[in-house]
């Protein structure tokens, strides 16, 4: 949206590259007007990666879990690297493979020749190296990569104070190579990649959003409309009655293997960010509830019911995603509005008075902005965008 000069991007996508880092940049770059290839060698458009969840569980290392199927748009063997003025490269362990890949270094030399964005994160630095584009270059990643870094000629960087997680919150940037150690950085991440594709933020106001959530919440859901706020400059928190700050959420991948209903596997976790008692509606200028199962456990919660319907009379922003209409009808802010909604939330939105659009994966009436689930983040993202006076440029 807003976008005076068409941009477009490119991601190399692969076998268990990481969810969220192909993910997130995947619908936030297309939400704000760009155009997003995703291609992988060796298959086709319309073909799927497996990903997956890189998250940690306690134990030494972290743990990889199974991710949702990621389908992809464009064919390698067709890429022009003239017609793109990103690239972005996931995570994860693909990225061993594909750093003996000569089409695939051929393809990242050549954007670096070019001088364009180049997005790393996590493990992806190792076809940096690869395609002997280090040496001198200041560069992070995931804590194992620093020989490789190093090896390469790089000059290895480190954040410092990181105790965990979701301490991670920097984007290196280093000419045209901009690096992470991975997904819990995705705000720094996409607002260093707009900058470096010469975007410009336009925003009548300084905004604050709330997400309500809880255990189980969609982890794209939740995840993509969070990061991509924070990226614009939006204050973003995250709430939960039952947890304080600090405390983590788990969420849950819904994806359509081939059965009657999504599947759904567990996803990355989530820091709750504000205390409940905290948390007042004056504070905010909209609130956003994501789906998954969690909707189904905060309806039975009045302080939450009670918070949906302190954000209406209030007249702010109210946005739901997926199953997170559930509690917006519970809280009586569907009554006479155009929704848009999946099977699952038909009934739910009729009942609570709403008027069904069938044929759109997201809409907005009023103040409210509902969306059938998570393919229609990009949608999603872009109504609410507008809604809260934000839009991006690029010169």
């Amino acid at each position: 949206m807003g976008s005076v000069v068409e941009k477009s991007a490119l991601i190399i996508c692969g076998d268990y590259m990481e969810d969220f880092e192909v993910m997130v940049p995947f619908q936030v770059l297309q939400a704000f007007g760009v155009r997003v290839d995703c291609v992988s060698p060796t298959k086709l458009p319309g073909q799927k990666c497996f990903t997956a969840i890189h998250v940690s569980l306690g134990f030494e290392h972290y743990s990889e879990l199974p991710g949702h199927s990621f389908t992809l748009n464009s064919n390698f063997n067709e890429v022009e690297v003239g017609c793109y003025d990103a690239l972005v490269i996931p995570g994860g362990r693909f990225t061993e493979l594909f750093s003996v890949d000569d089409r695939v270094l051929s393809i990242v030399k050549a954007f670096a020749d070019a001088g364009k964005p180049i997005v790393t994160t996590c493990h992806s630095q190792l076809i940096l190296a690869a395609a002997g584009l280090l040496k001198g270059k200041k560069c992070t990643a995931f804590a194992s990569m620093k020989p490789v870094i190093e090896l390469a000629g790089g000059i290895w960087w480190e954040q410092p104070g990181i105790t965990s997680p979701f301490d991670i919150t920097a984007c290196l940037k280093d000419g045209n190579i901009l690096s992470s150690i991975g997904w819990p950085a995705h705000a720094e991440i996409l607002k260093t990649l707009f900058e470096s594709m010469g975007a410009r933020i336009h925003t009548t106001k300084a905004n604050s959003v709330l997400f309500l959530c809880g255990d189980y919440v969609e982890d794209y859901e939740f995840n993509v409309p969070f990061r991509a706020l924070q990226a614009v400059g939006c204050k973003v928190d995250a709430v939960t009655p039952s947890k304080k700050k600090g405390e983590t959420c788990v969420t849950a991948i819904h994806d359509d293997e081939g059965a009657q209903a999504f599947s759904e596997k567990r996803g990355h976790n989530l820091v709750i960010t504000a205390n409940w008692s905290d948390v007042s509606v004056y504070d905010y200028d909209c609130l956003v509830v994501p789906g998954g199962r969690s909707p189904e456990l905060l309806v039975m919660n009045d302080k939450a019911v009670t918070l949906v319907k302190e954000f209406a009379e209030k007249n702010r922003v109210i946005a739901g995603v997926g199953q997170g209409q559930w509690l917006l009808a519970a809280a009586g802010v569907l009554k006479g509005k155009r929704c848009a909604c999946g099977d699952g939330m038909k009934v739910m939105v009729k009942i609570g008075g709403g008027e069904l659009e069938e044929s759109k994966g997201c809409v907005s009436d009023g103040k409210l902005v509902t969306a059938v689930g998570w393919p229609a983040l990009p949608s999603f993202i872009s109504h609410l965008s507008k809604l809260l006076g934000l839009s991006l440029s690029f010169e």
